[in-house]
């Protein structure tokens, strides 16, 4: 009884050991594993720069009126100025991709509503001086208020109209926001 025993338990072994998958294709031809895949195509790989964004739009400007009499025609008259407008500022409505001139030069900035250092967050890319630290937006009352990764101003704009914002940085250079 113990060597029929013993002789079941190795043909249960053995069996345990063949491949019960299917063969397919008929034959004798059995294959372990799906058709080897073909290599993928090698080519060339190109890198170009991107060209520099386009410049900003220019903000409208509404012309002085004439002076009403002949003496003041002489005296030299101011030029416009633009103004802040009082149409609330939303975060909703900044979060996106913004084009950005600074310092004579031209940017994008990318604003999230990812809580960060400072407010939300934001990326700068290709930006000129103080800008290119820029990593962080708020809104301040009726104002954008663009941070660094300490949570520093670094710039401080008001609507100009429409989806254009206009300010200054902390070291006092001309800043603009449109899309």
């Amino acid at each position: 009884m113990t060597k029929t025993g013993l002789g079941l338990l190795a043909v249960l072994a053995l069996a345990g050991c063949q491949s019960a998958a299917p063969t397919f294709g008929g034959g004798g031809n059995v294959r372990s594993g799906p058709a080897p895949l073909r290599p993928a195509p090698t080519g060339q790989v190109y890198s170009n720069q991107l060209p520099p964004p386009p410049p900003p739009p220019a903000a409208p400007v509404t012309p002085a009126a004439p002076p009403a009499d002949a003496a003041a025609a002489g005296a030299q008259t101011p030029a416009p100025t633009q103004t802040a407008s009082t149409a609330p500022v939303t975060r909703e409505g900044l979060v996106g991709a913004w084009r950005v001139s600074s310092g004579g030069g031209n940017c994008q900035i990318f604003m999230a509503l990812t809580q960060w250092t400072g407010g939300y967050r934001a990326a700068s890319r290709g930006c000129p001086g103080q800008v290119a630290d820029v990593s962080a937006w708020d809104v301040s009352g009726s104002q954008v208020v663009l941070k660094d990764s300490s949570g520093s101003t670094v710039a401080t704009l008001n609507n100009t109209g429409g989806t254009r914002y206009e300010g200054t940085t902390s070291g006092g250079q001309s800043v603009s926001l449109y899309r």
